[in-house]
C-alpha cells in the first residue's frame, strides 16, 4: 500500500542572522587593587568624557544602531538602571551622558544566529477579515543564537479552503517582553518547595511570614530576616538559594500592544531557563464554559538540568510563566489536550524517555498519574518515541503526530489515534513514517531529522508544520480524510 499522500507547501523559513534583540551586556568579574569592579571602571571612563565627545558618541550610536531596533533609548535607560548603583551622583549628569552609560551595557543578541526550527502551529484568537473557509493561524518557533540559547518567537498566516498555506512577512523589528512582578500563591510554592525537598524548618519559617498571597519583594524581606538572624549558615545560605530559584522560575511577561506578532520574543528570563526555552508545544484549550486560553509546555535549560515549564495566554500579549509540578512533570515533550475529558486535564509525556504516557490531573499544573500507552514497536522508532505536539480532535478519535528515531539516529514523523472518550487506548497506528526528511532537508546542526512541536486541522486537511535538521522549518498538508481511514482501516 502506498504512503499517505504529504504535500509540502511553499511556505519555508530559515534563520535571519539580522533579527537581533537589544540586550543587558553583563562584563566580566573582578576587581582591581583599588578594588573597583570592571563596571565601576567602565562608568569611571565614562564619566570622564568631556561632554562634546559624549554627544558625538551617542549621535554615532543611534545613526548605527536605531534603525534595528523600535526604541534604543528605552533601551539604553533601562541598561543604565541596572548599574545605577555604581553611579555616585547620577542627577547631577546630562539625559546623553546617562544614555551612553547605559550603551556600554547593552549589546545585540542575534536570536535566530544558529538555527529557527520546532515549529508549533495553533488557530489564532482573531479570525476576522478573512475569506470563506479561510483560517489564521499563529507560528510559534524555536529560535536558537549564540551559545546555543533557544527562545521562542512568533510568526502569523492564513490556510485558505484549499489547503494553501501563507506566512505573513515579518517585522523588521524584535524585541523581547517586559517582565513584571508576579503575585505567587502561598500553597503553590510550599508544595514545589516539598516535592524539591526543600522544604525544611527553615523554609517553614519564612514561609509563615507571607500572607497567602505574596510578592517576590515580600519574600526578599523575610528572606533578609532570616539571613540577618542566621548569619554564615550554610543551610540558611542553600534554602535561601533554593526560594529565589523557584520566585525567579515564576514571572509574567507583556508586550507592548503596538508591538506586531512577529516582533515578539519570549527570551530567557526564569533561573531554570537561562540556558534556553526549548520545544514550546502551543495548544488552543477550550474551558468547560466554553473560554479559550492558550497553553504552552516548553522545556526550561538552565545548562544542566531540564525542568517542564507552563506558558499561559489569551492574547499573545501577556504571558504567564509557571513551573511543572508532580512526578509526572519530567523530562522532554509533554503535551496538552484541548480540553478536560471526564473532568481532568489530559497530557501526553514521555516519561522515561524512550515511551508515550498518558498523564492525568485535576490541576493543569500538578501532574502525578500516568499510564503507559505505546512503546516503540517498529524499526524507524526503536531507540524511542514521542510526541509532536498536542492531540487533535476529530470524528474518528484524537489524531496525535508522533515522532520516532530509528537507525543513524533518524527522525521520522508517524501518527497515531485514540480513543475519543478514553485516549489511553491506541485504536490506530501508522506502519510506516508520515514524513522523513528528504535529501534538501537533511542537512543541518543536527542531520536526518524532522521534528514538530504542533500541527492543527484546518478544513479538509492536517497542516503540519516541521522543523529540519535543527536548520530551518517547512509545513506540510495532508488529506485529513485519508489519514483517518489509512488510521482506522490500517491501525
Amino acid at each position: 500500500m502506498p504512503p499517505v499522500a504529504v504535500q509540502k507547501t511553499s511556505a519555508l523559513l530559515l534563520p535571519d542572522p539580522a533579527r537581533v534583540v537589544a540586550r543587558r551586556f553583563r562584563p566580566g568579574d573582578g576587581t582591581d587593587q583599588e578594588g573597583r569592579t570592571k563596571v565601576d571602571r567602565i562608568i569611571a571612563r565614562a564619566l570622564a568624557m568631556p561632554e562634546a565627545e559624549v554627544n558625538a558618541a551617542l549621535d554615532a550610536l543611534h545613526a548605527r544602531f536605531s534603525g534595528r531596533h523600535r526604541d534604543l533609548r528605552a533601551e539604553f535607560e533601562r541598561n543604565f538602571a541596572s548599574v545605577v548603583s555604581h553611579v555616585e551622583n547620577p542627577d547631577g549628569m546630562t539625559s546623553e551622558r546617562l544614555l551612553l552609560i547605559g550603551a556600554y551595557f547593552t549589546h545585540e543578541y542575534s536570536i535566530e544566529a544558529s538555527a529557527l526550527s520546532n515549529p508549533s502551529m495553533v488557530q489564532a484568537p482573531d479570525q476576522s477579515g478573512l475569506a470563506k473557509g479561510a483560517t489564521r493561524f499563529v507560528l510559534s518557533l524555536r529560535a536558537i543564537g549564540e551559545g546555543h540559547i533557544s527562545s521562542i518567537e512568533f510568526r502569523s498566516g492564513v490556510i485558505d479552503d484549499q489547503g494553501e498555506v501563507e506566512i505573513e512577512p515579518c517585522d523588521r523589528f524584535v524585541g523581547t517582553a517586559r517582565r513584571e512582578a508576579p503575585i505567587y500563591d502561598k500553597e503553590l510554592f510550599r508544595n514545589k518547595l516539598v516535592e524539591l525537598r526543600a522544604y525544611g524548618d527553615n523554609a517553614a519559617g519564612i514561609m509563615a511570614q507571607l500572607s497567602e498571597n505574596f510578592t517576590l519583594r515580600d519574600l526578599e524581606l523575610a528572606i533578609g530576616r532570616a539571613e540577618t538572624e542566621f548569619k554564615a549558615d550554610v543551610d540558611i545560605t542553600r534554602m535561601t538559594r533554593t526560594l529565589h530559584w523557584l520566585a525567579s522560575s515564576n514571572y509574567e511577561s507583556a508586550f507592548r500592544p503596538e508591538t506586531a506578532l512577529s516582533e515578539r520574543v519570549l527570551f530567557p528570563e526564569g533561573a531554570t531557563e537561562s540556558a534556553g526555552m526549548e520545544d514550546a508545544r502551543f495548544v488552543r484549550f477550550t474551558r468547560p464554559n466554553g473560554t479559550v486560553t492558550y497553553f504552552a509546555t516548553y522545556t526550561a535549560y538552565d545548562g544542566y538540568q531540564i525542568l517542564p515549564q507552563l506558558i499561559q495566554t489569551d492574547d499573545f500579549l501577556r504571558f504567564r510563566i509557571a513551573t511543572l509540578n508532580g512526578p509526572c512533570a519530567k523530562n522532554k515533550g509533554m503535551a496538552l489536550f484541548p480540553r478536560m475529558i471526564g473532568g481532568e486535564y489530559l497530557a501526553l509525556g514521555r516519561l522515561d524517555n524512550e515511551n508515550n504516557f498518558l498523564l492525568r490531573s485535576d490541576n493543569v499544573r500538578f501532574w502525578y498519574r500516568s499510564e503507559l500507552i505505546q512503546t516503540p514497536q517498529l524499526p524507524w522508532e526503536f531507540i524511542q518515541i514521542g510526541n509532536c505536539g498536542s492531540p487533535l480532535e476529530t470524528a474518528a478519535g484524537w489524531l496525535v503526530i508522533t515522532h520516532g528515531v530509528g537507525p543513524m539516529r533518524q527522525y521520522s514523523l508517524g501518527a497515531i489515534l485514540l480513543d475519543i472518550d478514553e485516549p489511553s487506548r491506541v485504536i490506530g497506528h501508522l506502519s510506516e513514517p508520515l514524513l522523513e526528511a528528504s535529501t534538501s532537508e537533511r542537512e543541518g546542526y543536527v542531520p536526518n531529522v524532522v521534528y514538530s512541536c504542533g500541527s492543527m486541522i484546518a478544513g479538509t486537511h492536517l497542516v503540519l508544520p516541521y522543523g529540519f535538521s535543527d536548520l530551518g522549518m517547512r509545513i506540510a498538508t495532508v488529506r485529513l480524510d485519508e489519514l483517518l481511514n489509512r488510521l482506522t482501516t490500517c491501525g
